[in-house]
């Protein structure tokens, strides 16, 4: 559990560097009106009747459903449980692979256009698809692959390379002290709230002391949610009132998490739709502010993505990594999609550490992701 995680070491001397807390703004309310006065005039602070039409605020339906379980689960239980829940996608992708493959002796041009089609179909992405197929013609031509089933193990290890083969790091660097501040990203519905409660029971788990920060003020039943996910697991939850400026919050529980030693700060933010501008002000602002408090903060720019909306994950992951710089990737509710390419196509694309996926609505199915174990799970025979 929580393997991707290291202590910070000073590359000179080889010490472990500790975080510092900085004193440029003394108060929540100081630093939020620094941010608001720069704003000024952009618009972001009028009325958000310019949000899409049809889009509403409401509880996200996994987090009114969610009901914590013990974890304590041993090792051939848990890589079932993942195969299990990966069923949907293995149905769609792998066996109709071997449907495809069955009975077939060569590989002929018919066989890899209609194998690039199922790849397409799991979501893997017309390009990726494309890539595959072409790495595949070439190695036919070579003789480097002969038969269907030696496609299929080509396939399975070229997915798992675009999962680990990126230039950012899979270790999470955690500050050596002070408190480690991870801030939540994603559009509503994807699962945050509940991706937050699961994360922090996790750090409880391990030890670590954890305050919850509900900085998505503009919707009431987010803070309420937050809490009952602090609730379960004994975890302190900071709000302030409704409509509150978001970067305030964010900056007293970072204050109070320095002044208390506690190990984990988790934000929440606002999740309105990516498309609009004025949610990526918000949270860019965010992110200054708690710079502003604590130095190298925040540590880790976690965003959630629902896996059952395919492609627009990728164009989300994008917007969001481009106003705040994500460097972690939550994929929720791949048991609900039979588009568990997804995986594989936005490590890919985005060049982003997966951090977690969903699989289930327990507190355990949101799992450290494994690529060997993903992978291993998703191609498994039934």
């Amino acid at each position: 559990m929580l393997g991707w995680f290291k202590k910070k070491k000073d590359t000179g001397t080889g010490q472990i560097k500790a975080g510092a807390v900085t004193t440029e703004t003394n108060t929540a309310e100081e630093a939020a009106a620094e941010e608001t006065e720069q704003l000024q005039g952009t618009g972001i602070f009028g009325d958000r009747s310019d949000e899409i039409p049809g889009v509403t605020d409401h509880a996200e339906p996994d987090e009114q459903k969610a009901q914590p379980a013990a974890d304590t689960v041993d090792s051939p239980s848990l890589f079932k449980r993942l195969s299990d829940k990966l069923s949907r996608t293995r149905d769609t992708f792998v066996h109709q692979m071997d449907s495809l493959f069955l009975g077939k002796k060569e590989i002929d041009a018919e066989l890899l256009d209609d194998l690039e089609e199922l790849l397409i179909t799991a979501d893997i992405g017309v390009a990726t698809s494309a890539e595959l197929i072409d790495y595949a013609r070439k190695k036919v031509k070579r003789q480097e692959l002969s038969d269907p089933q030696s496609l299929k193990r080509f396939i399975k290890e070229k997915l798992r390379s675009y999962i680990v083969d990126t230039t950012r790091p899979a270790e999470l660097v955690m500050p050596a002290s002070g408190p480690f501040i991870i801030m939540v990203v994603g559009v509503n519905g994807v699962g945050k709230t509940t991706t937050i409660g699961k994360i922090a029971h996790k750090f409880v788990n391990s030890g670590q002391t954890v305050l919850l920060a509900a900085a998505d003020t503009f919707r009431a039943a987010a803070v309420s949610q937050l809490k009952i996910w602090g609730e379960r697991s004994g975890i302190e939850v900071l709000s302030r009132g409704e409509g509150a400026d978001p970067s305030s919050v964010a900056f007293d529980a970072i204050t109070q998490a320095v002044a208390e030693n506690y190990d984990v700060v988790i934000v929440d933010t606002a999740g309105r739709l990516h498309t609009q501008s004025n949610l990526m002000e918000e949270l860019k602002k965010i992110k200054r502010v708690i710079g502003k408090k604590l130095e190298d903060a925040p540590h880790e720019i976690l965003l959630v993505i629902d896996a059952t909306t395919g492609q627009n994950g990728i164009s989300q992951a994008k917007l969001f990594d481009e106003a705040v710089g994500v460097t972690g990737l939550a994929l929720t509710k791949l048991d609900g999609t039979a588009k568990g390419g997804i995986v594989a196509n936005i490590s890919r694309y985005m060049n982003i550490p997966i951090r977690f996926i969903g699989i289930g609505e327990k507190i355990d199915d949101l799992r450290d992701f494994d690529p060997d174990e993903f992978i291993e799970a998703l191609f498994q025979n039934r």
